[in-house]
Protein backbone atom coordinates (compact mmCIF):
# COMPACT_ATOMS: atom_id res chain seq x y z
CA UNK A 1 0.00 0.00 0.00
CA UNK A 2 1.31 3.43 -0.94
CA UNK A 3 2.35 5.69 1.98
CA UNK A 4 -0.20 8.33 0.94
CA UNK A 5 -3.03 5.82 0.89
CA UNK A 6 -1.95 4.33 4.21
CA UNK A 7 -1.95 7.82 5.74
CA UNK A 8 -5.49 8.42 4.50
CA UNK A 9 -6.74 5.16 6.04
CA UNK A 10 -4.93 5.98 9.28
CA UNK A 11 -6.55 9.42 9.38
CA UNK A 12 -9.99 7.97 8.72
CA UNK A 13 -9.54 5.40 11.48
CA UNK A 14 -8.43 8.06 13.97
CA UNK A 15 -11.37 10.35 13.16
CA UNK A 16 -14.15 7.77 13.57
CA UNK A 17 -14.19 8.29 17.33
CA UNK A 18 -17.87 8.42 18.21
CA UNK A 19 -18.88 5.89 15.53
CA UNK A 20 -16.46 3.35 17.01
CA UNK A 21 -17.71 4.27 20.47
CA UNK A 22 -21.29 3.59 19.34
CA UNK A 23 -20.32 0.15 17.99
CA UNK A 24 -18.36 -0.62 21.16
CA UNK A 25 -21.29 0.45 23.36
CA UNK A 26 -23.66 -1.67 21.27
CA UNK A 27 -21.43 -4.72 21.68
CA UNK A 28 -20.69 -4.26 25.39
CA UNK A 29 -24.31 -3.66 26.41
CA UNK A 30 -25.95 -5.93 23.82
CA UNK A 31 -28.17 -7.72 26.34
CA UNK A 32 -29.86 -4.59 27.73
CA UNK A 33 -30.16 -3.05 24.28
CA UNK A 34 -31.67 -6.27 22.89
CA UNK A 35 -34.25 -6.46 25.69
CA UNK A 36 -35.36 -2.88 25.06
CA UNK A 37 -35.38 -3.54 21.32
CA UNK A 38 -37.51 -6.65 21.81
CA UNK A 39 -40.05 -4.68 23.82
CA UNK A 40 -40.35 -2.09 21.04
CA UNK A 41 -40.19 -4.67 18.25
CA UNK A 42 -42.86 -6.95 19.69
CA UNK A 43 -45.01 -3.92 20.40
CA UNK A 44 -44.85 -2.95 16.72
CA UNK A 45 -45.65 -6.52 15.63
CA UNK A 46 -48.80 -6.53 17.78
CA UNK A 47 -49.77 -3.01 16.63
CA UNK A 48 -49.51 -4.08 12.99
CA UNK A 49 -51.82 -7.04 13.56
CA UNK A 50 -49.10 -9.65 13.65
CA UNK A 51 -51.00 -11.55 16.34
CA UNK A 52 -54.46 -10.56 15.16
CA UNK A 53 -56.71 -7.52 15.46
CA UNK A 54 -56.34 -5.45 18.61
CA UNK A 55 -58.50 -2.79 20.26
CA UNK A 56 -57.70 0.91 19.87
CA UNK A 57 -56.97 1.21 23.59
CA UNK A 58 -54.40 -1.61 23.36
CA UNK A 59 -52.77 0.18 20.44
CA UNK A 60 -52.41 3.33 22.56
CA UNK A 61 -50.94 1.38 25.48
CA UNK A 62 -48.46 -0.32 23.16
CA UNK A 63 -47.39 3.05 21.72
CA UNK A 64 -46.64 4.24 25.26
CA UNK A 65 -44.67 1.05 25.97
CA UNK A 66 -42.67 1.31 22.72
CA UNK A 67 -41.74 4.95 23.23
CA UNK A 68 -40.96 4.33 26.90
CA UNK A 69 -38.48 1.62 25.86
CA UNK A 70 -36.80 4.08 23.50
CA UNK A 71 -36.68 6.82 26.14
CA UNK A 72 -35.11 4.38 28.60
CA UNK A 73 -32.50 3.46 25.98
CA UNK A 74 -31.82 7.15 25.33
CA UNK A 75 -31.26 7.83 29.03
CA UNK A 76 -29.26 4.60 29.40
CA UNK A 77 -26.85 5.70 26.68
CA UNK A 78 -26.80 9.29 27.91
CA UNK A 79 -25.57 8.03 31.27
CA UNK A 80 -23.06 5.63 29.70
CA UNK A 81 -25.04 2.57 30.88
CA UNK A 82 -26.13 4.28 34.11
CA UNK A 83 -29.80 5.31 34.18
CA UNK A 84 -29.28 7.52 37.24
CA UNK A 85 -26.53 9.51 35.55
CA UNK A 86 -28.61 9.76 32.38
CA UNK A 87 -31.59 11.22 34.27
CA UNK A 88 -29.19 13.57 36.04
CA UNK A 89 -27.83 14.84 32.73
CA UNK A 90 -31.32 15.51 31.37
CA UNK A 91 -32.32 17.33 34.56
CA UNK A 92 -29.07 19.30 34.66
CA UNK A 93 -29.45 20.43 31.05
CA UNK A 94 -32.90 21.89 31.65
CA UNK A 95 -32.25 23.37 35.10
CA UNK A 96 -28.71 24.76 34.85
CA UNK A 97 -28.80 27.64 32.39
CA UNK A 98 -25.10 28.49 32.69
CA UNK A 99 -23.86 24.94 32.02
CA UNK A 100 -26.40 24.53 29.23
CA UNK A 101 -25.07 27.64 27.53
CA UNK A 102 -21.47 26.48 27.94
CA UNK A 103 -22.33 23.05 26.50
CA UNK A 104 -24.03 24.63 23.49
CA UNK A 105 -21.07 26.93 22.90
CA UNK A 106 -18.67 23.98 23.15
CA UNK A 107 -20.80 22.01 20.70
CA UNK A 108 -20.87 24.90 18.23
CA UNK A 109 -17.09 25.35 18.53
CA UNK A 110 -16.41 21.63 18.02
CA UNK A 111 -18.81 21.51 15.10
CA UNK A 112 -16.93 24.31 13.35
CA UNK A 113 -13.49 22.95 14.20
CA UNK A 114 -14.22 19.27 13.54
CA UNK A 115 -16.75 19.42 10.74
CA UNK A 116 -14.69 17.04 8.58
CA UNK A 117 -14.65 14.44 11.35
CA UNK A 118 -18.40 14.88 11.92
CA UNK A 119 -19.10 14.44 8.21
CA UNK A 120 -16.87 11.36 8.04
CA UNK A 121 -18.59 9.72 11.00
CA UNK A 122 -22.03 10.37 9.54
CA UNK A 123 -21.00 8.99 6.15
CA UNK A 124 -19.76 5.73 7.65
CA UNK A 125 -22.80 5.57 9.94
CA UNK A 126 -25.02 5.97 6.88
CA UNK A 127 -23.20 3.13 5.12
CA UNK A 128 -23.64 0.78 8.08
CA UNK A 129 -27.29 1.75 8.60
CA UNK A 130 -27.94 1.38 4.88
CA UNK A 131 -26.42 -2.10 4.87
CA UNK A 132 -28.53 -3.15 7.87
CA UNK A 133 -31.69 -1.84 6.19
CA UNK A 134 -30.80 -3.68 2.99
CA UNK A 135 -30.28 -6.96 4.87
CA UNK A 136 -33.58 -6.55 6.74
CA UNK A 137 -35.44 -5.81 3.49
CA UNK A 138 -33.85 -8.87 1.88
CA UNK A 139 -34.88 -10.99 4.87
CA UNK A 140 -38.47 -9.75 4.60
CA UNK A 141 -38.95 -9.80 0.83
CA UNK A 142 -36.42 -12.24 -0.60
CA UNK A 143 -36.61 -15.17 1.81
CA UNK A 144 -39.37 -17.49 2.95
CA UNK A 145 -39.22 -16.28 6.56
CA UNK A 146 -42.42 -14.23 6.40
CA UNK A 147 -44.40 -17.05 4.77
CA UNK A 148 -42.98 -19.62 7.20
CA UNK A 149 -44.03 -17.49 10.16
CA UNK A 150 -47.55 -17.19 8.79
CA UNK A 151 -47.78 -20.88 7.87
CA UNK A 152 -46.54 -21.82 11.35
CA UNK A 153 -49.23 -19.70 12.98
CA UNK A 154 -46.69 -17.37 14.60
CA UNK A 155 -47.96 -14.40 12.60
CA UNK A 156 -51.57 -13.68 11.71
CA UNK A 157 -52.60 -14.53 8.16
CA UNK A 158 -53.68 -10.92 7.64
CA UNK A 159 -50.33 -9.39 8.65
CA UNK A 160 -47.92 -7.79 6.21
CA UNK A 161 -44.14 -7.86 5.75
CA UNK A 162 -43.97 -4.72 7.87
CA UNK A 163 -44.38 -6.86 10.97
CA UNK A 164 -40.97 -8.48 10.53
CA UNK A 165 -39.45 -5.37 8.94
CA UNK A 166 -40.16 -3.23 12.00
CA UNK A 167 -39.38 -6.08 14.39
CA UNK A 168 -35.83 -6.44 13.08
CA UNK A 169 -35.36 -2.69 12.67
CA UNK A 170 -36.19 -2.25 16.36
CA UNK A 171 -33.51 -4.80 17.17
CA UNK A 172 -30.82 -3.25 14.98
CA UNK A 173 -31.05 -0.01 13.01
CA UNK A 174 -33.19 1.97 15.44
CA UNK A 175 -31.11 1.31 18.61
CA UNK A 176 -27.87 1.72 16.65
CA UNK A 177 -29.09 5.07 15.33
CA UNK A 178 -30.16 6.25 18.78
CA UNK A 179 -26.84 5.20 20.35
CA UNK A 180 -24.89 6.90 17.58
CA UNK A 181 -26.86 10.13 17.92
CA UNK A 182 -26.57 10.28 21.72
CA UNK A 183 -22.82 9.61 21.67
CA UNK A 184 -22.45 12.22 18.94
CA UNK A 185 -24.18 14.78 21.19
CA UNK A 186 -21.89 13.88 24.09
CA UNK A 187 -18.82 13.93 21.85
CA UNK A 188 -19.64 17.29 20.26
CA UNK A 189 -20.41 18.73 23.71
CA UNK A 190 -16.95 17.68 24.87
CA UNK A 191 -18.01 15.10 27.45
CA UNK A 192 -15.07 12.73 27.93
CA UNK A 193 -13.61 10.45 30.54
CA UNK A 194 -10.36 11.03 32.37
CA UNK A 195 -8.45 9.35 29.58
CA UNK A 196 -9.89 11.77 27.04
CA UNK A 197 -12.10 9.30 25.20
CA UNK A 198 -15.86 9.35 25.03
CA UNK A 199 -16.73 8.48 28.61
CA UNK A 200 -16.04 5.96 30.46
CA UNK A 201 -14.67 2.60 31.42
CA UNK A 202 -18.13 1.08 31.12
CA UNK A 203 -18.81 2.21 27.57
Amino acid sequence: MKPELASIFQWINSELEFLKSALKFLKKHAFTITILGLIAGLGRVIQLGGLGTIAYSVNIILEIVINSARIVLFIYVLGFADIRIGFGRVKHFFTNKRDRKESLLTAWHNLKEKWASVLLNFIFFGLIAGLLNYLIDALAYETCLFLKLKEGGILSTGSSEWTILLFFKNLSVIPFTLIFEVLFILWIAGIRNNAGAIKNKDI
